[in-house]
């Protein structure tokens, strides 16, 4: 679940370049490994939570993912009361934080364009959230097909990373 030295890919980047130019409103993401934020996103709607905040399940503090590598314990302990510490990612038979799923939905629900990408679309509840985007054009990129290909305005079956790395080339060239 740990790998502290990845590195966002060109995905990860265009999609920040895209927010930081005003043309993107959020990131939605399943994924729990920060690299999103790393690649320069801040509207990130992390679904599954993240690795880098970490809690003391006993006395609430906090511990960042830097904290915890270097607890050498499998399962890491609060170092002030010597509770279990816990990632804040979403575990086997836990709910998504509703607060997150809700913004989700409000921000799915109001797009012009959905860009769904690096994703199975079979899990839920995460899956069911294409269901509230109401606007006209829908991108669909993943290499495997999903239970929503037939709602893709545009459906691309190949790997996310190195269709957005192309897709940041010809925008840096103002085609």
């Amino acid at each position: 679940m740990l790998h502290p030295h990845a590195e966002p890919n060109g995905c990860h980047k265009l999609l920040a370049r895209l927010e930081q130019e005003g043309k993107l409103k959020a990131v939605i993401t399943q994924n729990i490994d920060g690299l999103h934020q790393t690649a320069g996103s801040t509207e990130v709607l992390e679904l599954h939570g993240s690795i880098h905040r970490n809690y003391c399940m006993d006395c609430s503090r906090f511990y960042s993912l830097h904290d915890i590598l270097s607890i050498p314990e499998t399962v890491p302990r609060c170092p002030a009361c010597g509770g279990v510490i816990k990632p804040d990612v979403v575990l086997y038979e836990e709910e998504l934080d509703q607060q997150v799923l809700l913004r989700s939905v409000q921000e799915i629900s109001t797009a012009d364009l959905l860009i769904i990408g690096g994703t199975s679309l079979t899990v839920h509840p995460a899956a069911e959230l294409v269901t509230y985007f109401h606007g006209g054009k829908t991108a669909l990129l993943n290499r495997d097909p999903t239970p929503y290909d037939h709602r893709a305005g545009l459906l691309i079956s190949d790997r996310i990373g190195q269709v957005m790395m192309q897709i940041s080339g010809l925008l840096r060239k103002d085609i």
